[in-house]
C-alpha cells in the first residue's frame, strides 16, 4: 500500500503553505503529494488567501521536489480546454522529470464556476464533454512524433494536431479517473483510467464500487486496473491528541473513525487493512491542517512503515 498526501488548498493556502507540505511529504517518505483542484473554498468560512492553480502549483513544486509524484485529485474538465491541459500535464511531467499523474473529472462544484466566470453546464453535457476530453488528451499524449492527431465529437474538433509536447513517460502519465457514479464512472474508469479512485467512502461503499469498475473492466477485456481511495485522516499519538487534531478541522473523532481514518495510529492501521483487503493499493491521506507537519511526521513514523 502507497500512502500519499492529498491536500485541499481551495479551504485558504498559499504556494509557500503547499511547499511546506510537499517538501515534508518528500523528506518523510511518503509516495507523492496530490491536490484538489478547486478555485473557491467549500462550505463556510473563512477564505484565508483564497485557492491557488493547481497546474501552475503542481509546476512550481516539480522543480521543488526531486522524489515524488504530483498529481490532482482531481482536475474538472470543466475548467480547461484538452489541448491546453494535455499540454500543461506534459509541460509539468517534463519539468519533474516524469513525475505527474492526472486525476480528471466532470467538474461538480457548481458555486465556483459562477464565482468566476466559467460556463457549467448540465450534468449530462458535463458527462459528454469529459468524456470527449479524456478521448482527446490520451489521444495527444499516445500519437506517435512525427504524426498528426484528428477528433471530431459532438463537443469538440481537433484537426491535424501536430500533438506536442509530449511527456516523459510514456506512452502517457497516469491518468485517474475517481467517483462512485453507478453507470458512466465505471464505463470510463475502464475505458480511459490507469487507476480508479473512490473518495471518502466506507469500506463496504469503496467494495462496492470497485466491484462495478472490475465489472465494467471485465466488460471490455480488460484484466484489471489499479484501485485508490481518498479518506481524511487526523491521528494522534493518544485520544487526546486525535481529538485535538480533529476539534482544529472542524470534524467529529467518532465521525472520523466511522467515515474516515481518525484516532490512534493502530487504529487507523487496522482500518488502513480493511482498504487493503479489498485490493486498494494506493490511499490518499486528506490533510486539511497544512500548518500542523508534525501530524504528518507521526503518520510518517507510526504508519508509514508498517502498510
Amino acid at each position: 500500500m502507497l500512502l500519499r498526501i492529498f491536500t485541499e488548498p481551495q479551504q485558504g493556502a498559499t504556494y509557500d503553505d503547499l511547499l511546506r507540505v510537499a517538501q515534508a511529504t518528500e523528506r518523510l517518505g511518503f509516495d507523492a503529494f496530490f491536490r484538489s483542484d478547486h478555485y473557491m473554498r467549500i462550505g463556510p468560512g473563512d477564505h484565508g488567501p483564497g485557492s491557488t492553480d493547481a497546474w501552475i502549483t503542481l509546476a512550481g513544486l516539480a522543480r521543488e521536489t526531486s522524489r515524488i509524484r504530483l498529481g490532482t485529485l482531481v482536475s474538472p474538465a470543466t475548467f480547461r480546454l484538452p489541448g491546453p491541459l494535455a499540454i500543461s500535464v506534459a509541460q509539468v511531467d517534463q519539468m519533474s522529470g516524469g513525475r505527474v499523474e492526472l486525476g480528471f473529472g466532470a467538474g461538480w462544484y457548481d458555486a465556483e464556476h459562477t464565482a468566476y466566470g466559467i460556463p457549467f453546464p448540465p450534468q449530462r453535457d458535463r458527462f459528454a464533454r469529459y468524456e470527449e476530453q479524456l478521448e482527446i488528451i490520451s489521444g495527444l499524449w499516445s500519437t506517435p512524433e512525427g504524426s498528426t492527431y484528428s477528433f471530431e465529437g459532438a463537443h469538440y474538433r481537433v484537426a491535424d494536431s501536430p500533438a506536442l509536447p509530449k511527456p516523459v513517460q510514456r506512452p502517457r502519465p497516469p491518468i485517474i479517473v475517481g467517483g462512485v457514479g453507478p453507470t458512466r464512472t465505471p464505463r470510463l474508469a475502464a475505458r480511459f483510467a490507469d487507476e480508479y479512485n473512490v473518495p471518502f467512502r466506507t469500506v463496504a461503499e469503496t467494495e462496492a464500487a470497485y466491484g462495478r469498475v472490475r465489472e465494467a473492466c471485465a466488460k471490455i477485456g480488460r484484466e484489471s486496473i489499479r484501485l485508490s481511495a481518498a479518506q481524511t485522516i487526523v491521528v494522534g499519538a493518544n485520544e487526546a491528541e486525535a481529538k485535538r487534531r480533529a476539534e482544529a478541522i472542524g470534524r467529529d473523532l467518532a465521525e472520523l473513525r466511522e467515515a474516515g481514518l481518525g484516532g490512534t495510529p493502530g487504529e487507523v492501521l487496522e482500518k488502513i487493512g480493511e482498504f487493503a483487503k479489498l485490493g486498494c493499493e494506493r490511499l490518499y491521506l486528506q490533510i486539511l491542517d497544512l500548518n500542523d507537519l508534525e501530524h504528518l511526521e507521526l503518520i510518517a513514523a507510526e504508519i508509514l512503515p508498517h502498510v
